[in-house]
């Protein structure tokens, strides 16, 4: 991407926002030198990645990246025989330290059975050097200072250092009570890393020792007095040998550290991956970013994006769709009305995609992967080379079309402005059909009249607007696919106030043509409005219906919970009861056999009948529960597939799709398939076909066709082949009306099934069903 681009459409101010969302200077350096992608698979990877990182946010609200450091300079110097001091040798610590907690919490996750395959492999890279750390621990404090504990040598020459220290203190103190009178302040003080005390410059042979520093004014000396030369001599012997053993300790860790530098840097490298991870994912939470869809087709569909350096309250979303059924977007609208943030919106998300950066859209938003994105936004004139407007954006569009094909985003603002309107129309006509031509997509704003009808005589383009309230006199910033912007300027006038005869008489200068462009975009604009209401409704009525079937569905299982409740305890019951009939039976005949084994002949009558008796008390009596019929008006009809009933333990109309048996029937209740009982059903209607043809059958045939056709989960190609042969079957049958269910899906077979119907010679309507009958995912079609 060229760097001019990139600042055009201001990637860096992006890149300024996302920085402040890493933990160290590892994500920083990677967040700066951070360019666009255009490898699709690379870009997919790392959006995986930042899927995931805001998976692990959204699920643990953090993640611990504390005290890591970039100390790769310092692992350097210790490779090449350098000591590193005591702060460096504790980042180095602090840093293992971090790695480890880090690698122990997403362990912890996947033992949870969390999905994070790109964390879980990155931290198997991570080695947990726990003896560095501890050795590094044990020697140096959070601060940075050597401790005493470091080793022995160290405590005793820090001991003597205390004592020495000790002994000049208390030996200056005497001085200072006794000869207060000669000293300029009753203080001791350093000079040269030597104790001294503030003399007066009279009294300077009375105390002996050595002079170290004067005051500005020279009336006062700082002497060390001869009482504690020799103790300063012994304090500074002691502090020479403790710097001597703690660069000996800092020299011993430093060779711990170089034998680990290749292994400790691959953990850096990790750690600074993780970092600039989570960073992306810390900055998608602040712009309610989403993962885009990848392709390389070219395709752009965002629904609700924002541009994520305008704050959330001011923004107004925007819906984009290019490349799929066009590829060029020409957008119309007044000054200041966002169309020029409208090009940078899809410019720097573009960019933002093919970094690894969730972008501010809805869900299922799609981005494309471009080779190339090239910009011509804004006034760049240059004055240093005395270059006009014209001249400065014609030359940077001489330098697109020298580089632009078939995987390239092109975006121009005000294209062919800054010069004559007639000329600089016709330049922009050409050069968006020379774009065109070479396959790229292209995102154009104008002020042109001329180009407001390019898109409707041009295939492959398409008009755009951003809408002006007249009302408020101000733009409402929001982007209207399909309708080009028209002049508000006679309206604006009016609002202001001008004279009435001054407008009508500028009116007569424009020709009729014009007028009848402007009623026509006006036209448009309102036609769209209202389909957006109605769109909306129908999605609120849309959810409301989902929310009844879902009770419906969810009181019918608990229904089904109850009746399988309820059989398997009379099962229990019945079971208990043959089991004790049958325990019976075999005491009788057990007693049979005794008795005639006892008597040696034939049972006596009166025997036998006393144990049938026995026999008929033994039976279990599982009398079932009588139903009370319900007398259906089926008893005057005979039912057919195609009437319509009523389900009566559900109150719910449907109609009959099959005969199942004598006594059962499949009922279509909206998207709802069931078998039902005929004593179940209630007749209501039946169309006029279903009665003159009882039994439809299709000519040479002997199958049934049914009143409604399923399409869900066909492919799109053999779903139209089936609706195809559908509807000459039900028009044998003799069909009036027939439904064909396609469900809601993507919209594809929805729409294919609609163009379908429009063109079929004997359909006279299709329209959604109602919302009982499967709303928008059932089409029901009449015949003429």
């Amino acid at each position: 991407m060229q760097d001019r681009v990139l600042r055009v459409l201001e990637y860096d101010k992006m890149k300024k926002q996302l920085v402040q969302h890493v933990a160290s200077s590892l994500g920083r350096n990677k967040i700066e030198r951070l360019v666009p992608s255009t490898d699709l698979e690379k870009i997919q990877l790392w959006q995986e990645q930042t899927y995931e990182g805001a998976k692990v946010l959204r699920l643990r609200g953090r993640a611990p990246l504390g005290g890591i450091f970039d100390i790769r300079a310092s692992l350097k110097r210790a490779k090449i025989g350098g000591m590193l001091n005591s702060s460096e040798l504790l980042e180095v610590a602090s840093t293992i330290y971090g790695g480890r907690q880090f690698k122990k919490f997403i362990d912890t996750m996947v033992e949870e059975e969390v999905e994070i395959p790109h964390l879980e492999e990155m931290v198997e890279g991570i080695i947990p050097f726990t003896d560095l750390e501890r050795a590094i621990k044990q020697c140096i404090d959070d601060n940075g200072e050597v401790l005493d504990s470091a080793s022995p040598a160290l405590r005793t020459l820090r001991h003597q250092i205390r004592s020495y220290e000790s002994g000049i203190r208390s030996k200056l103190e005497n001085i200072t009570r006794s000869s207060s009178k000669m000293l300029s302040d009753s203080i001791i003080t350093i000079r040269n890393d030597r104790f001294v005390v503030p003399v007066k410059q009279e009294y300077r042979h009375s105390f002996g020792g050595i002079v170290h520093d004067q005051s500005s004014s020279g009336a006062t000396l700082f002497i060390e007095p001869q009482a504690v030369v020799l103790m300063n001599n012994q304090l500074r012997e002691a502090r020479v040998k403790e710097a001597q053993e703690i660069e000996r300790i800092l020299a011993e860790l430093t060779e711990q550290v170089a034998e680990h530098v290749e292994e400790l840097l691959e953990n850096v490298d990790v750690l600074a991956e993780i970092d600039f991870l989570f960073a992306k994912a810390l900055y998608s939470q602040k712009i309610k970013g989403t993962q885009p869809i990848l392709n390389g087709d070219g395709e752009i569909s965002l629904t609700k994006a924002r541009h994520p350096l305008i704050p959330g309250e001011e923004v107004v979303p925007i819906d984009v769709d290019l490349g799929k059924s066009f590829s060029s977007l020409i957008i119309t609208g007044p000054n200041t009305g966002g169309k020029t943030v409208t090009l940078k919106t899809i410019g720097l998300l573009t960019l933002m995609a093919q970094s690894g950066l969730h972008i501010p859209a809805e869900e299922e938003s799609e981005m494309a992967v471009f080779k190339n994105v090239f910009a011509d936004i804004g006034d760049e004139q240059s004055i240093e080379q005395s270059l006009s407007t014209f001249s400065s954006h014609m030359t940077n569009i001489v330098g697109i079309l020298d580089k632009v094909d078939h995987e390239s985003l092109v975006l121009f603002d005000e294209l062919g402005a800054g010069t004559d309107p007639t000329e600089g129309a016709a330049l922009a006509i050409a050069i968006l059909d020379d774009v065109y031509q070479r396959g790229a997509r292209v995102v154009a704003t104008t002020h042109y009249s001329e180009l407001k009808g390019y898109a409707y005589n041009h295939e492959g383009a398409l008009n755009a607007s951003v809408e002006f309230d007249v009302e408020t006199l101000s733009p409402t910033y929001r982007l209207l696919i399909g309708v080009p912007g028209r002049s508000n300027a006679f309206a604006i006038s009016r609002r202001l106030g001008l004279n009435e005869t001054i407008i009508e008489k500028a009116k007569g200068q424009i020709s009729s043509d014009n007028t009848q462009v402007e009623n026509m975009i006006a036209s448009l604009e309102e036609t769209q409005k209202s389909s957006a209401a109605e769109w909306e409704q129908t999605l609120s009525l849309r959810k409301e219906a989902e929310l009844l079937r879902d009770d419906f569905v969810a009181k019918l299982e608990q229904l089904e919970e109850e009746k399988e409740a309820v059989l398997a305890e009379a099962e229990k019951k019945a079971e208990e009861a043959v089991k004790k009939a049958k325990a019976e039976a075999e005491s009788i005949i057990k007693n049979l056999r005794h008795m005639q084994k006892e008597s040696q002949a034939v049972v006596k009558e009166h025997e036998l009948i006393d144990a049938k008796k026995r026999l008929e008390e033994a039976t279990p009596n599982l009398q079932k529960k009588k139903k009370s019929k319900k007398k259906a008006v089926a008893t005057k009809h005979e039912l057919r597939p195609g009437d319509e009933v009523k389900v009566i333990s559900f109150g719910q109309k449907g109609h009959i799709v099959d005969r199942i048996s004598e006594k059962e029937f499949q009922i279509q209740i909206g998207v709802m398939k069931m078998k039902v009982h005929v004593d179940d059903l209630q007749y209501i209607d039946r169309p006029k076909q279903i009665e003159k043809k009882p039994l439809a059958t299709v000519k040479g045939s002997s199958h049934h066709v049914k009143p409604e056709l399923d399409l869900r989960g066909e492919r799109f190609e053999d779903a139209m082949l089936m609706v195809e042969k559908y509807l000459d079957d039900a028009l044998l049958a003799g069909y009036h009306q027939v439904s064909i269910i396609h469900g809601m899906g993507t919209g594809a077979l929805k729409k294919g099934v609609k163009e379908l119907l429009k063109k079929h010679r004997h359909v006279k309507s299709a329209k959604d069903a109602g919302a009982r009958e499967g709303g928008l995912g059932n089409t029901v079609v009449e015949f003429k």
